[in-house]
């Protein structure tokens, strides 16, 4: 044990925590907008859910690491680029990220309200089943991105856990400033769209710096925070559709 606690393994701990929480808030996001789509007595359970899933994924993908790794080895070429079981997941992942995105934004704009429709509960078992596809994706970033920063698998899992432990915290309070704001939920779907295009790319081989993307998404949520504060609320604030019961 007093190996493990070392001022390197210090280091790098916090180092990692800090870097899987950044990548966390993508996991949180979406996990946000999807439970929102179930009753309010079940919402806050199923985020723990989702989130605990996501660690307890993570922890089992670290503990086999040479499996994860073997992921990095090119499977077949196309186009001169050699795909590897990465590179499929990251793919898969992403298109999904973009549909669902785009299937999320067409629904709050234009999907049809209770009176004009015949809305169905979402189901708690689809909820978790669309939320595990992409803990999948991004967990499989984060291991990688582990794996590449840390020696010893025991100060990966804790920094894992340790991250997952303040999403948790964080978690409600990230889900009802999304749902209050129409404007947060719009950009929050944006910038879901914007990560899944880069899990495309990144999976075809074009690399793009998660830095760029992470900037402007703050920049933009900069300047909204900025819109929030100085202009006036409406009178009668936006109400975005729905096209799932809210029930108590």
């Amino acid at each position: 044990m007093a190996e493990l606690f070392t001022s390197e393994n210090l280091i790098a701990l916090l180092t990692l925590t800090s870097l899987e929480i950044v990548l966390g808030i993508d996991n949180i996001v979406f996990i946000s907008i999807l439970v929102q789509k179930l009753p309010k007595a079940q919402q806050a359970g199923a985020r723990r859910v989702g989130l605990m899933l996501a660690m307890l994924m993570r922890i089992a993908l670290l503990l086999a690491i040479s499996w994860v790794m073997g992921l990095t080895k090119p499977l077949f070429a196309l186009f001169e680029h050699g795909f590897t079981g990465r590179d499929l997941i990251l793919i898969i992942g992403g298109f999904f990220l973009v549909a669902k995105a785009t299937w999320e934004i067409h629904d709050k704009l234009e999907g049809g309200h209770h009176e004009h429709a015949a809305p169905k509960a979402a189901s708690y078992g689809a909820i978790l089943l669309q939320i595990m596809v992409l803990d999948i994706v991004f967990s499989l970033d984060s291991v990688i991105t582990a794996v590449g920063m840390a020696r010893d698998v025991e100060i990966m899992i804790a920094a894992v856990v340790i991250s997952i432990g303040v999403m948790l915290v964080a978690a409600g309070s990230i889900s009802a400033f999304i749902e209050k704001h129409p404007t947060m939920k719009m950009l929050a779907l944006s910038f879901l769209l914007l990560i899944g295009v880069m899990l495309i790319a990144d999976g075809f081989g074009q690399h793009v710096s998660k830095g760029y993307i992470y900037a402007a998404m703050a920049f933009s949520l900069f300047v909204e925070v900025l819109n929030m504060r100085i202009r006036k609320p409406p009178a009668e604030p936006v109400v975005l559709h729905q096209s799932y019961v809210d029930e108590a």
